[in-house]
């Protein structure tokens, strides 16, 4: 019985002030901890002082000169940096690359009418610079494709699709061709705006751009 008494027994004064202390200490702790993990994550949501509404990464001249060495029967890889700025990592630039094929927009529209017309028609011009860019991320389940020149087709080896030069979709179990990405001459550079579209989805349903 003493026992369950002395938990009963508030202790003296000086002791309910060190238990009320400690108690507002952990709080205080508590909170301090909360608005460091809050204040990063709130940035990253937030445009930082180098972000824009231009979601065009620019070319350099030795990056822009790959696009000389494609040919009508063979495309080229095409790389470049695309920017990005969060709250917890700062601005970083992350290499990506895309295939580049020359071509006409009646080429592209005899393959591929689902770009211009219906409910997946693109909101930015297919063709531009004589070229159609492609993402080079598999549309099935975001593998990366290459080209082989012996079929002249484009493959993927994680689980055999296959696309004609113009991205139509041929063989294996993708849902939709190639994604073309947007591309132009701006003020004397070549620029590309990097996106990234749902895969395994029959429709080009946009995830994230730049």
């Amino acid at each position: 019985m003493a026992h369950a008494e002395a938990y009963k027994d508030p202790g003296t004064p000086d002791e309910q002030s060190r238990r009320t202390f400690m108690a507002n200490a952990v709080i205080a702790l508590g909170g301090v901890i909360g608005i460091g993990l809050t204040i990063p994550l709130i940035v990253s949501l937030l445009p930082s002082s180098e972000a824009t509404t231009d979601q065009w990464s620019g070319l350099t001249p030795e990056e822009a000169a790959a696009f000389k060495k494609a040919t009508d029967k063979m495309p080229v890889k095409v790389t470049f940096n695309v920017h990005e700025t969060n709250g917890y990592f700062g601005a970083t630039d992350i290499a990506q690359f895309v295939w580049a094929v020359r071509a006409t927009e009646d080429q592209v529209k005899k393959e591929r009418p689902e770009l211009f017309e219906g409910a997946d028609k693109l909101p930015y011009p297919v063709v531009s610079m004589g070229f159609v860019v492609f993402s080079p991320v598999c549309p099935h389940l975001g593998c990366k494709y290459t080209w082989n020149t012996a079929q002249s087709k484009f493959l993927c080896p994680c689980h055999g699709s296959i696309y004609s030069e113009f991205g139509k979709h041929e063989a294996g179990p993708a849902l939709r061709g190639l994604d073309p990405l947007p591309l132009r001459e701006y003020q004397g550079k070549v620029q590309i705006t990097w996106i990234e579209y749902q895969d395994n989805n029959p429709h080009m349903i946009i995830q994230k751009v730049g």
